[in-house]
């Protein structure tokens, strides 16, 4: 979705005078001359604003010399300008010469200029199996304050792609992919002669909407560096129904506009390399490496067409060493700035350098202008917490990944912080297990605390004795209660009495063993929230109790006297109701106490 603007060959001849007007450019060659009396100083580039709102990066270099006795490039501070008395609709930068250019002198010029989002998908919707096309829109003329004497412009295409369509005009020609505007001669100040070059491009439009990159530094050893891709496909969407079977079966025909895997150019020796989203670990990466380079190739879940979005993250370690240096009492990291992956284009990138608990004097060195905040993580161990440099830079391009420095002082003596809270963590956990083991924490026999305890717990003995008192005598019913069934099938009355006479003396020794459990009870302090359920369970016992002798005395009666008969069985009937009424409350008591 970018394009590089080159100004290579910039030959500039400046005739010194106090307007614009009197500067001449020569040659679109690079070479910059000085006809005029007094030096010149600065070189001024402007960029139409539908250009600059996209504007990602710009440089100029200059080199001294010709052929093989040329220097070494010599790059020349650039700064945002706003001229006096000049079109709008403009957004100026200044290039700063090394020095004054005097008359009949001359230097060489490279300025390179690149812009995101400068190919514009047309048509905007393509269904799955079509090229994708984009137009770019330029100007034939170079766009400057100066006079231009001569001039050339060359539109590079994709080799594989003729362009559909492009404007014609005056000295313009075709060659294989190569579209060449000019020579121009003699062109005034400002000339502009807009073109458009509609042309097919399939390769991958990926473009970082959010990446947000984490490097963590541990003296122990490591950088760990962490980055969460928010990626879409920037071009020409996808119109209808996906196909995959047509993608699996002819996938540079039925996916010809999408792409499906990403590389990644990490730094030398790095480790630990892992490539996972929100679901979990994707399996589909190659990793290649050797001591100059290490390269990661990843693949998304799915193809990615025009639209389409996806989000992942990516991590690996780094050698210490090989990143953190020291000068002049100061510990500084050194590491790249833009993201691996190629070809990428970021509309906003977020740099987070976590540095050591401890770290001071926090300093960044950038080689372009970033927006710079400090933030504090708290991590395991952490105390005070790990100090955070934060950068931000909208429109990242490639040519944004070089080195940044940041510069911080640090103790080594802190190192020892999280190591010596460790140990002496587990120093005093071991010494309380010790304390614990070996000393005595039982309650003083002699307190109002024991006394009470000891009290209760008395108190619980003998509401469990009465518990198990009442459950014997509901036991002693059962079975009184199961002689009358065997009378009514045997007819044995004699056999009905000698149960009932072995059960009335049960219960009268169940009685007595009742009686000083009950004394206790109504003497305890600690039994007064329990007492009167214990005294009402009781009622109800005998309550139940007398109304089962009076069936049983009712049922032998009537075999006796052989008087059956419908009076007898509804007086039967009366007092069984009542019965299973009662033995209902009483198992309703035993619970609750029991809860209690």
């Amino acid at each position: 979705m970018g394009f590089r603007f080159d100004l290579f060959l910039l030959s500039v001849a400046i005739l010194w005078a106090p307007s614009l007007s009197d500067l001449v450019i020569s040659k679109v060659d690079r070479r910059v001359e000085n006809v005029g009396p007094d030096p010149v100083l600065e070189v001024l580039l402007p960029f139409p604003d539908h250009q600059a709102k996209n504007f990602a990066y710009l440089a100029a270099a200059t080199n001294e010399g010709k052929g093989k006795s040329k220097g070494p490039a010599t790059s020349l501070p650039i700064e945002v300008v706003q001229p006096n008395e000049m079109p709008p609709a403009l957004t100026w930068y200044s290039v700063s010469l090394p020095k004054g250019l005097g008359k009949g002198e001359s230097l060489t010029l490279d300025v390179l200029a690149v812009f995101t989002h400068a190919l514009r998908p047309f048509p905007e919707k393509i269904s799955q199996a079509e090229n994708q096309l984009v137009a770019f829109q330029e100007s034939a003329h170079y766009l400057s304050p100066y006079i231009v004497k001569v001039q050339l412009l060359s539109v590079k295409l994709p080799p594989d792609f003729k362009p559909e369509s492009y404007t014609k005009l005056e000295k313009s020609e075709l060659s294989g992919s190569e579209i060449k505007y000019g020579p121009y001669e003699n062109l005034p100040p400002f000339s502009y002669s807009p073109i458009i070059v509609h042309f097919g491009n399939n390769q991958p439009f990926a473009v970082a909407q959010e990446l947000l990159r984490e490097i963590e530094i541990s003296h122990w050893g490591n950088v760990q560096v962490t980055e969460h891709y928010n990626l879409i496909h920037g071009g020409s969407q996808i119109k209808g129904e996906f196909s995959r079977l047509d993608y699996q079966a002819r996938p540079h025909v039925g996916g010809a506009s999408a792409f499906r895997h990403l590389v990644a150019n990490l730094p030398p020796r790095a480790h630990s390399v892992y490539y996972r989203d929100e679901i979990g670990n994707i399996s589909t990466s190659n990793l290649w490496g050797d001591s100059k380079k290490t390269q990661l190739e990843i693949e998304p879940r799915y193809p990615m067409f025009g639209g389409w979005r996806t989000s992942f993250t990516i991590g690996y370690g780094l050698p210490l060493k090989d990143f953190l240096f020291q000068s002049e009492g100061k510990r500084f990291l050194n590491i790249s700035f833009g993201s691996p992956i190629r070809d990428l284009v970021i509309d906003n990138l977020i740099v987070k350098v976590v540095l050591p608990e401890g770290s001071k004097d926090v300093s960044v060195s950038a080689p372009f202008s970033v927006k710079q905040w400090h933030e504090t993580k708290f991590s395991h161990l952490d105390i005070d917490g790990r100090p955070v440099v934060v950068l931000e830079k909208t429109n990242v391009v490639q040519e944004h990944s070089q080195y940044f420095q940041v510069y911080y002082k640090f103790n080594n003596v802190s190192l020892l912080r999280e190591p010596l809270m460790l140990i002496f963590g587990f120093f005093f956990m071991f010494i309380a297990c010790i304390v614990y083991v070996h000393a005595d924490l039982t309650i003083s026999k002699s307190s109002a605390s024991y006394v009470a305890k000891l009290q209760w717990d008395e108190v619980k003995t003998a509401i469990q004795q009465v518990q198990n008192i009442i459950n014997r005598c509901l036991t002693v019913h059962d079975r009184l209660d199961a002689t009358l069934r065997d009378l009514s099938r045997t007819g044995d009355v004699q056999a009905c009495k000698v149960a009932r006479k072995a059960a009335d003396s049960l219960l009268k020794d169940l009685s007595k063993e009742l009686k000083p459990l009950l004394a206790f009870l109504h003497s305890s302090p600690q039994a007064a929230q329990i007492l009167l359920k214990v005294e009402d369970l009781v009622a109800k016992e005998h309550e139940l109790q007398e109304k089962l002798m009076l069936k049983h005395s009712t049922v032998v009666e009537g075999y006796e006297k052989k008087s059956g008969g419908r009076e007898m069985e509804n007086r039967v009937a009366l007092i069984q109701q009542k019965l299973i009424a009662l033995r209902q409350e009483v198992d309703d008591l035993l619970e609750v106490i029991d809860e209690i």
